[in-house]
């Protein structure tokens, strides 16, 4: 039976174009292994769909209303239930789907999902991980953003969740957990990172290897990286930032150094290898929202159709592989 899964056709900056061809590559490429739903005004997905021919394995939630970017998350959850997340999610609750993605408000997707689906038993706080590249493949850190303010019985529990992700995502029987701090000693950092230290230290089912520094993410010493989420969101950013300004700084250098052209073909083939590693399109396309009652992807807000078609694609996996009953069981003592 096909994975069904729920998307927001109007979420994003680039919707719904980009999301409706998104899901059309994500149908051709699964070969009907993969079911899709797109959530939004029917009369606009379908004029969309149309421009592609005969389809089979796609269908439309009508959701008249859509929830922008700049919308009051509470404001809109409460006001807008006929909304393209609203519907996508509802459909998601009641077993009509199998995983819900979006790239329209977080802050709304986060608020609608505690709503409509609600927290795992026992979650705390919901987190969001992303896959982060590194020189040795890729590594998980959370949480990115969705909790600024954090706890250290929090970051315990993110650790067992981004475990419980790594384990099916990066197919790693025991990975390495690493908690971001300023020195590898285990009284270094503040007070929240020394807490969580002690924690983690007792969590035997854990594989904590200790503190990792700023400069250990790239070198994967650690598999997954935990951290609360403005300093995981500063470091997510940072990352973006990278890819806009490494070939700023290279092309300054070009300018000085004048290299002929077979060099310069050879620095634009690195840069483009090198880009490849932090697009969205070859990591997944988005991050599951762990500690919910469903399976929830969130994409970027500037999510192409190449991402969008890697987003279905994992969450397809993660349906299948049932990431919310991992957790589960990951949190229980």
């Amino acid at each position: 039976m096909a994975i069904r899964v729920a998307v927001d056709a109007m979420g994003g900056d680039h919707a719904p174009n980009e999301i409706v061809e998104g899901a059309v590559r994500a149908l051709k490429s699964s070969e009907g292994r993969i079911h899709i739903q797109l959530c939004g005004p029917k009369k606009i997905i379908q004029s969309i769909l149309d421009t592609y021919g005969p389809l089979s394995g796609i269908e439309i939630l009508h959701a008249p209303q859509v929830i922008g970017m700049g919308d009051s998350p509470v404001a809109a959850v409460r006001s807008k239930r006929k909304s393209s997340i609203h519907v996508g999610l509802t459909h998601h609750k009641e077993s009509y789907s199998d995983a819900f993605i979006s790239a329209g408000n977080t802050g709304a997707i986060g608020a609608a999902s505690l709503f409509v689906l609600g927290r795992l038993a026992g979650v705390f706080r919901p987190s969001i991980p992303t896959l982060f590249p590194t020189t040795d493949g890729l590594c998980t850190i959370l949480d990115v953003g969705s909790n600024m303010d954090s706890r250290p019985e929090h970051l315990l529990q993110f650790a067992k969740m981004g475990s419980a992700y790594a384990r099916i995502i990066m197919d790693i029987a025991q990975p390495r957990i690493g908690l971001l701090s300023v020195g590898e000693e285990p009284a270094k950092g503040n007070e929240l990172v020394r807490s969580t230290h002690e924690l983690l230290v007792n969590a035997l089912e854990l594989n904590f290897i200790g503190n990792i520094e700023g400069r250990d993410i790239f070198h994967k010493k650690a598999d997954v990286v935990v951290c609360d989420g403005f300093v995981g969101n500063v470091i997510l950013k940072l990352a973006e930032s990278l890819m806009t300004a490494l070939p700023e700084m290279i092309h300054q250098e070009l300018q000085e150094l004048k290299p002929d052209n077979a060099t310069l073909d050879l620095i634009k083939t690195m840069l483009s290898g090198l880009a490849r590693r932090f697009d969205p399109e070859h990591n997944g396309g988005g991050s599951p929202l762990l500690g919910v009652e469903g399976e929830v992807l969130i994409m970027h807000g500037s999510a192409t159709a190449g991402a969008v078609e890697q987003c279905i694609i994992l969450a397809a996996q993660i349906a299948k592989a049932n990431l919310t009953s991992e957790i589960q069981r990951a949190l229980v003592p």
